[in-house]
């Protein structure tokens, strides 16, 4: 396997022959598929068990999941090639793992909120290694920390930029000295495995503030259009031809608008070919649940309907819906991932919204960030079909994750 200087650096700064020994923590950060992750896994687990035997590690991720997905899935394969035995006891969420003689367990933690910092209370680890650190939330970051008590542990995190006012940034990356923390920052030239060509393709692939942060590495505020990029007098007309797989996005609303989009796959690419948008305010008169349902099955016609993406807090129009016989799936709500995503989407050509959407398209001009928020966050204004687009591609097109759908007899053929 081959690495770069600045991996190598990060695969032996806890050595005694390295000139970072005396430092207690490192930080790596910096533009996506830049080989951070890997090799700051494989030097983590290294120092361990070079360092300690019987002792306990915590390493977290923002999910469990996406912790296994990211890191472990492609690391764990890595460390038996090279000679580590590894036990996995998914039940405990726990990894066990010998080299040369030395045992030590690694416990498996996600901190999705600030609920999170509950699960790590009460244990003891002689290191912690925190995967994506950015996007835990601050009191679970520092609960991780704190339990780390061992004489020699040291602290490892990893992550991509987020806003200049993130707290881990102010204080952790702009405090690396004061913390006596070695700070690493990765670019994909840091990455040995990338072509060319494949750098080429992430660099179109994002714009406007993804870009600076995602291939640049930099954390910069976000600011403007949210899908700056996008042009809607280019949007084209529905496709002709027969579509695969329907489904419908649901941004619920009674004061506020209540936005549906239809969605068609062809040729693995996803068109939204029509829409239904109501604004109560503007119509002078709030609709029922009855009425938005039978709004959605006009919407459908005589398509068959894979599923229904409901915004989750639409509790009884998410019931009325299954008493009807629709499929119902409650929407991935994380705005900002779900933003990205869509972002992505919209970039590759894998989304693709049809003229016939003229409240998206309005929506998509006039969708912007809220720069006096302090944090990344969109101004909830004109967001409606944003929403339910978003929804569609978090929960419909998300990689590699498993839905909860709630469903009852089919509906149609």
């Amino acid at each position: 396997m081959k690495f770069s200087k600045k991996q190598r650096i990060v695969l032996n700064w806890w050595q005694k022959s390295s000139v970072h020994y005396e430092k207690e923590a490192i930080i790596c950060d910096g533009a996506v598929r830049s080989g951070k992750t890997l090799c700051m896994g494989l030097s983590f687990f290294l120092w361990a068990c070079s360092s300690f035997s019987g002792a306990r590690f915590g390493i977290c991720g923002k999910t469990i999941a996406s912790l296994r997905r990211n890191v472990l899935t492609e690391l764990l394969p890595k460390l038996k090639a090279i000679g580590f035995t590894v036990t996995e006891k998914r039940t405990e969420n726990l990894v066990r793992v010998s080299f040369r003689g030395k045992t030590n367990d690694f416990y498996i933690f996600g901190g999705r909120d600030e609920s999170s910092s509950s699960l790590i209370q009460g244990i003891t680890f002689a290191g912690v290694l925190l995967d994506e650190v950015a996007l835990m939330p601050r009191s679970f970051v520092e609960q991780a920390c704190a339990r780390c008590s061992v004489t020699g542990s040291r602290l490892w995190f990893n992550c991509n930029p987020e806003g200049p006012r993130h707290w881990f940034y102010n204080e952790w990356i702009l405090g690396a000295d004061k913390r006596n923390c070695l700070y690493l920052h990765f670019t994909m030239q840091d990455n040995p495995s990338l072509s060319p060509q494949i750098r080429a393709r992430y660099a179109r692939l994002y714009s406007g503030v993804f870009y600076r942060r995602f291939v640049l590495g930099q954390w910069v505020a976000a600011e403007g259009r949210v899908y700056d990029f996008f042009d809607a007098a280019s949007a084209p007309p529905p496709p002709t031809g027969e579509f695969s797989q329907w489904y419908i996005s649901c941004d619920y609303g009674t004061v506020n608008p209540a936005s549906f989009g239809l969605w068609g796959l062809q040729e693995g690419i996803w068109y939204r070919v029509r829409e239904f948008y109501f604004d109560s305010r503007r119509e002078m008169r709030q609709m029922t649940d009855a009425e938005y349902a039978d709004e959605l099955a006009r919407l459908a016609g005589e398509r068959s309907i894979t599923a229904v993406i409901v915004d989750p807090s639409a509790a009884s129009f998410i019931e009325l819906l299954r008493r009807r016989g629709w499929c119902v799936r409650r929407a991935d709500n994380d705005v900002l991932s779900g933003i990205r995503r869509t972002s992505d989407l919209l970039k590759a050509g894998k989304l693709v919204i049809c003229d016939t959407c003229v409240d998206c398209l309005r929506e998509m001009e006039q969708y912007v960030w809220d720069t006096k928020a302090g944090k990344d966050a969109v101004k909830k204004e004109h967001d409606h079909a944003m929403d339910d687009m978003r929804y569609f591609a978090a929960t419909v097109l998300r990689q590699q994750k498993t839905p909860m759908a709630v469903c009852s007899v089919s509906r149609r053929g």
